[in-house]
């Protein structure tokens, strides 16, 4: 089965986008502190990859879409930009990234706006750099979400994408098959409200194009030169790319 096609709720009437809105709101509040016992902390050095590649640029207007709670957009903010955007569809996340970024005193550099990553309030060329992390593959219509990625990036602007891939080679790939089918959604259960969401989340992992096959979806929706580098034996990838 496709990624757009997997939902966390496979009773509810709602289409995808607000199943996913609904469900990250619902999981918001101990988002950040699971997110670090699932991935054993290893997805900040993850980040810290990202905000090297897109520092190359010295970028002034970044923007980090799916940006949850902001752990990458206020990352990005030691580049000294002159202004980080962060969107996403749940008020939930976006109200903890708030006040984290109030926490940090940097309300004054990074904003969170709620937004349709589809449908973004923003004119073309607007932004020097673009991030997603672990976001493109909760897009509702992956190929209307890149094309839209790619009308507010500038010409000499930088997409940069983390997200999960699956290992290919023996024992990462068995291992991880087992971790992300079984562990993770057992912990997720244990310490969320919310009984589905980890389980949606490990199903929409494992059936991501990724590599070759995601590089070709980027290339067909209007970017070149798009690199891929898998990081921790292929559990996650980033993706480099540029209109």
């Amino acid at each position: 089965m496709s990624a757009e096609k997997i939902n966390p709720y496979k009773d509810s009437k709602l289409g995808k986008k607000e199943q996913v809105a609904q469900m990250f709101d619902n999981i918001s509040e101990n988002y950040d502190g699971l997110n670090r016992v699932i991935s054993l902390g290893i997805d900040v050095k993850w980040r810290k990859k990202v905000v090297k590649i897109v520092g190359k640029n010295n970028p002034k207007q970044i923007l980090d879409i799916a940006t949850g709670t902001g752990d990458l957009a206020l990352m990005m903010a030691s580049l000294n930009p002159d202004k980080v955007i962060g969107l996403d569809i749940s008020k939930g996340m976006l109200e903890v990234g708030k006040q984290k970024i109030a926490k940090a005193n940097l309300s004054d550099k990074v904003e969170m706006i709620e937004g349709d990553s589809e449908k973004m309030p923003f004119a073309d060329n607007t932004f020097d750099a673009i991030t997603v992390s672990f976001g493109v593959r909760n897009f509702a219509h992956l190929d209307k979400g890149i094309t839209e990625i790619a009308r507010v990036l500038k010409p000499t602007g930088v997409l940069v994408i983390l997200e999960t891939s699956n290992p290919t080679k023996f024992p990462f790939k068995q291992g991880y098959q087992f971790y992300t089918n079984y562990i993770l959604p057992i912990i997720g259960k244990l310490f969320s409200k919310d009984k589905v969401a980890y389980s949606y989340l490990s199903e929409s992992a494992n059936s991501f194009p990724f590599g070759e096959a995601f590089n070709n979806i980027l290339q067909k929706n209007g970017f070149t030169h798009t690199e891929d580098k898998p990081v921790t034996f292929g559990v996650a990838t980033i993706y480099t790319a540029r209109k």
